[in-house]
């Protein structure tokens, strides 16, 4: 987070939006949260800290599964640090939100999204799959064009 946040220190806030995917979408809203511009959060994590801890110790990494790498305790408590219980601007938030994510309870996810744009989507996955028929109503919060 603070690398992000060193990052995008000297953006325009009022042009800026970020998005964000899972735990992407957890920095997204904090990020949101912290410098006021927009964001675009796609399942997003909610309570990661509560949901990664069965996870502390020596994984294998995803992309290559013979190697591993350290998922470190106190990497719980930078997530929660990170924590926004609540939006205080919610109408900066656009929330696409699956209510068949395999992996996140889209319930919680729409609790700790309320007052934001809000596109609850009967079935999808959690890697939106089905992201293509998304993107205009993404493209709409964030006032771009949508192309042909």
């Amino acid at each position: 987070m603070d690398l992000i946040q060193r990052t995008v220190q000297d953006w325009p806030v009022a042009q800026m939006a970020v998005m964000g995917s899972s735990l992407g979408g957890y920095y997204a809203r904090t990020l949101c949260e912290r410098s006021g511009c927009r964001a675009v959060l796609l399942n997003p994590a909610v309570f990661p800290a509560r949901d990664l801890a069965a996870h502390v110790g020596m994984l294998p990494m995803f992309h290559a599964p013979t190697q591993s790498f350290e998922f470190r305790a106190e990497y719980l408590d930078q997530l929660r640090e990170l924590q926004v219980d609540r939006l205080s601007h919610p109408e900066r938030c656009f929330a696409l939100i699956a209510q068949g994510d395999e992996v996140l309870d889209w319930r919680e996810m729409r609790a700790a999204c309320i007052g934001a744009t809000l596109r609850i989507v009967a079935g999808s996955d959690h890697g939106l799959s089905d992201f293509d028929e998304h993107l205009p109503h993404i493209l709409h919060f964030l006032q771009l064009p949508i192309g042909d």
